[in-house]
C-alpha cells in the first residue's frame, strides 16, 4: 500500500526549512524499508498552497536526489510566499487594486483529488491560521512551527532563530570596534516584527550599552541621558541594538505598506528614526546606523538550527503516521515543542 504525504513551507524563508523537509523525507524512507506492506511518498507544493491552486499543478516529488545535502542550505527548495492564503487570496484588479478571495473550498477539493493521507506545513502563524482552517474542513494537517522571531506560543524555541542571532551577533562585533575607534554612537537595526527576541540576545551576547525591543516603549529622554553618561569620562562611544518593531512612548512603529497581495505591513528603518530623534533631542555623539535586513534570515543555518530543525520533520512524519487526526491538531504548531 502507498501513502503519500504532501509537504509545503509558507510565509517568510527561516534557516533550517530544508533540514526539516530532508527529515521527513529520510523518515519516510526508513519507514518504508521497515513497515511490511507499507510504501511512504513524500511530495513538495511549490511556493505554498500556490502549487496546488496552480494551473498546472506544481507539486513534486521529493526523492532521495532531490532532497540529498539539502539540510546545509539556506531558503527552502520547495519556495515560499507571504501572498498565496488560500481563504485570503489576493488577485490583482485593473484598476492597480487587490481583490481578496476565499479559496479554501476549491483548495480542499484539489487536496482530496490528490488524495494525500497527511499534509505537513511548515510555516509561522500566518500558516498555521491556514493549517486550522483546513483541519476544519477535513484536511488532515499538521504544522511545524516556523520563524526566525522566535514568537510562536506552541514551541519553546524555533529554528532558524538561533542562525539570525549569530548572524547579527557578528555583525553586532563588528561595530563595536568601528563604534570605539570614531566614538560614535552605532545603531544596529534588527528584525523581529512585534518581538523582541533576536535584538534582546544579540544584545546580551555583544554588550550592547542599549537595547530597545517592541515589548518595552523608550523613552529618548532616558537614552539620551545614559549616552551623555558614556562620554562624560572622555572619547566614549556607544552600541545601540534595536528591534525594527520598537517604537517610542510617544509614537508609533516606523513601517510603510506592504506589497500588493501581502497581509504585512513592511518595517524597517526605525534606526533611521531613533537617529533623528536622538540628535533632535540633543545627543552630542556623532551618530551612524546599520540596518541588517534579510541577512539575518539567509544563509547556512548553524548546527543547532539544523538539528532542531531536523528533529521537527522527524517529530512530524512520526505524527502523520499514527493516525489520529485528534492527536494531529491537538499537537498542532507540533507541540513539536522541541520534541520533549
Amino acid at each position: 500500500m502507498t501513502k503519500r504525504i504532501l509537504v509545503l513551507t509558507g510565509g517568510g524563508d527561516s534557516p533550517g526549512l530544508n533540514a526539516v523537509i530532508r527529515a521527513i523525507c529520510k523518515r519516510a524512507r526508513k519507514q518504508s524499508r521497515v513497515a511490511k506492506n507499507e510504501d511512504w511518498e513524500v511530495y513538495g507544493s511549490i511556493e505554498a498552497f500556490n502549487g496546488v491552486l496552480n494551473e498546472p499543478q506544481e507539486v513534486i516529488k521529493l526523492t532521495s536526489k532531490v532532497t540529498a545535502g539539502i539540510h546545509v542550505k539556506g531558503g527552502t527548495i520547495l519556495k515560499t510566499t507571504n501572498k498565496g492564503n488560500p481563504i485570503k487570496f489576493p488577485y490583482p484588479q485593473p484598476n492597480g487594486t487587490i481583490r481578496f478571495v476565499d479559496r479554501s473550498d476549491e483548495l480542499v477539493n484539489k487536496l482530496k483529488l490528490l488524495n494525500f493521507d497527511a499534509i505537513i506545513n511548515i510555516g509561522g502563524d500566518g500558516s498555521q491560521k491556514i493549517s486550522k482552517a483546513l483541519f476544519d474542513k477535513g484536511i488532515p494537517m499538521i504544522g511545524v512551527p516556523k520563524t526566525i522571531d522566535n514568537d510562536l506560543s506552541a514551541t519553546d524555541l524555533t529554528f532558524g532563530f538561533q542562525t539570525a542571532v549569530q548572524i547579527a551577533t557578528d555583525s553586532f562585533d563588528k561595530l563595536v570596534t568601528t563604534a570605539e575607534s570614531h566614538h560614535r554612537v552605532m545603531i544596529m537595526e534588527v528584525m523581529g516584527r512585534d518581538a523582541g527576541w533576536i535584538a534582546l540576545h544579540t544584545a546580551i551576547a555583544g554588550g550592547a550599552e542599549i537595547c530597545l525591543i517592541p515589548e518595552i516603549p523608550y523613552d529618548i529622554n532616558k537614552l539620551v541621558k545614559r549616552i551623555s553618561t558614556r562620554y562624560k569620562k572622555g572619547r566614549g562611544f556607544a552600541n545601540i541594538v534595536i528591534a525594527e518593531g520598537a517604537k517610542p512612548k510617544a509614537g508609533t512603529i516606523t513601517s510603510s505598506i506592504g506589497d500588493k497581495g501581502s497581509e504585512h505591513v513592511r518595517l524597517g528603518g526605525v534606526a533611521y528614526q531613533l537617529s533623528k530623534q536622538l540628535k533632535d533631542a540633543g545627543c552630542p555623539a556623532e551618530i551612524r546606523e546599520t540596518v541588517l535586513g534579510h541577512v539575518q534570515r539567509g544563509g547556512t543555518p548553524i548546527a543547532f538550527d539544523r538539528v532542531l530543525a531536523s528533529l521537527f520533520g522527524v517529530k512530524a512524519f512520526d505524527l502523520a503516521l499514527e493516525k489520529n487526526l485528534a492527536v494531529w491538531w491537538h499537537l498542532k504548531i507540533i507541540t513539536l515543542l522541541m520534541c520533549r
